[in-house]
């Protein structure tokens, strides 16, 4: 498993996703069941908006179980090494575009739970910093197509 596949959770995180998976392919799962078939007994499937809701959320339930099942596969739960280089899980400390920026470099998923602002490794500036060292610049480009150059000025693992 490559670093770039891997999703770097806090243990709270991790421990969130793997109840909603457990909710999702249990309870979750027999309550959408059990909703399709009532709807289906009620008659004509063409006008049976229930049956048609149901069958959506269904395949909404269905999307976020292969999400999460992949995302768990390629987790990594706990601090990067503290070798000043930018990863996911390091809380980054940045001159961007001249005004100083501090945040976790991580997935959304951990979002929720941080008491600071998450960019992923996939984001614009998370990916022109990634694997950059303390005192390394970059540059990437903002929505609107102008440049912004990022200077890491501090890169320590995330301690949340």
């Amino acid at each position: 498993m490559t670093e770039t596949n891997v999703t770097w959770l806090t243990q709270e995180a991790h421990d969130r996703l793997q109840a909603e998976l457990a909710h999702l392919t249990g309870k979750g799962r027999d309550e959408i069941i059990d909703r399709i078939a009532r709807a289906r007994d009620e008659g004509d499937l063409k006008e049976n908006g229930g049956y048609h809701a149901a069958r959506e959320e269904q395949g909404k339930s269905e999307a976020r179980i292969k999400e999460l099942t992949a995302k768990l596969r390629t987790v990594r739960i706990g601090s990067p090494q503290d070798d000043g280089v930018v990863e996911p899980g390091m809380v980054v400390t940045a001159l961007v575009g001249g005004d100083e920026m501090v945040f976790l470099l991580g997935s959304r998923e951990i979002a929720d739970t941080a008491d600071i602002d998450v960019y992923s490794d996939r984001s614009p500036l998370g990916a022109a910093i990634l694997g950059k060292k303390v005192g390394e610049k970059a540059s990437f480009s903002a929505p609107n197509g102008k440049q912004i150059e990022v200077e890491v000025t501090n890169a320590k693992p995330y301690e949340g």
